[in-house]
């Protein structure tokens, strides 16, 4: 007869997911590249001016709130230093935060593209979120699939359905072997069929895409990124009179600007984008609806959000929403 052994495991052991405050709404004031900072002050201004009214409008949703409550609306603003940097932030911020205040809106939170990209200097042990995120990713097979396509982890590559085959054993089978299109997976009649670039690696270093960056950027505003457990992409305070730095890479990923800001992390997310973004932000629903995203960051925010007699769909892709305008 032999005595079974007793396993003790310390409570400390197993993380616990930090939560995370939530606003009803993070409200994106804008996401350029750097060249449209090249054309100076006046262009921000005019993208501002033609921001402010659809801001309005969104403030507008998310005053439709249970019970009269006032909607808790952050601001945010996305800067490209990862593909480009052709100035610095002490040159740039200043600038940017001038013509945000001439068009009557505040930016809340500022944060760096390379944010969500690279890993965090202070822990060069952990993984970048770019790359925990891709760790996440789990592709919904379209039906009928053989298994014949590399995985996503080798391709770098991640459709929404099932893409025409190309795969071709003799010249008989080519000539005999009608030719069949992509379809979407979901298709509503017909097929809107997207393949998505996640990222190449013909440099030094893997370069992330830019679609794929806005999904990273779109799940740390919906609050639902850990690192085992704790919460990533934490804002830090920045007195609005404290002088930017020459360096993109001393200044950290997320700056709170506000002091009195509500939280960064918010139940929706809503952009002002202009159109050129528009099949990026497609390529972005694709992308975050293959993401197996933290079961207890979901729970967090499903929680809290009922608490407050909101209700959150149950796709992650479905809390976010654009607009664009014309003119930007």
């Amino acid at each position: 007869m032999t005595e079974a052994a007793a396993v003790f495991r310390e409570t400390s052991a197993d993380p616990v997911t930090a939560s995370v405050p939530y606003s009803h709404l993070s409200l994106e004031l804008g996401h350029l590249y750097m060249e449209d900072f090249a054309e100076g002050a006046d262009r921000l201004t005019r993208h501002f001016t033609a921001v402010r009214p659809w801001a309005d409008t969104a403030r507008a949703w998310a005053a439709t709130l249970p019970d009269g409550k006032r909607p808790r609306i952050s601001t945010c603003f996305l800067i490209d230093d990862y593909f480009s940097r052709l100035s610095t932030p002490a040159k740039l911020v200043p600038t940017l935060l001038e013509s945000a205040e001439r068009a009557g809106l505040t930016i809340d939170y500022l944060a760096r593209e390379s944010g969500c990209a690279l890993a965090d200097p202070a822990r060069p042990d952990r993984a970048g979120l770019a790359e925990s995120v891709m760790q996440r990713l789990v592709e919904s097979p379209p039906p009928g699939s053989n298994g014949f396509r590399p995985p996503v982890s080798r391709t770098g590559w991640l459709t929404n359905g099932r893409r025409a085959p190309t795969r071709r054993t003799s010249a008989a089978l080519d000539a005999d072997s009608a030719w069949q299109p992509p379809a979407e997976t979901e298709a509503r009649g017909h097929s809107v069929f997207v393949d998505v670039e996640l990222w190449d690696d013909n440099g030094p270093h893997r370069t992330w895409s830019c679609a794929f960056l806005a999904a990273v950027w779109q799940l740390a505003r919906l609050g639902l990124l850990r690192d085992d457990g704790r919460a990533v992409l934490t804002p830090t305070p920045w007195e609005r009179d404290l002088p930017f730095p020459d360096d993109w890479d001393a200044l950290p990923p997320l700056l709170r600007l506000n002091p009195a800001a509500p939280p960064f992390t918010a139940y929706y997310t809503c952009s002002v984008l202009p159109v050129r973004f528009l099949p990026v932000e497609h390529a972005v629903r694709v992308i975050l609806g293959q993401v197996h995203v933290d079961a207890d960051a979901v729970g967090q925010a499903v929680e809290r959000a009922r608490q407050e007699k909101v209700t959150l769909p149950e796709g992650v892709a479905e809390r976010t929403s654009y607009l664009f305008p014309p003119g930007l």
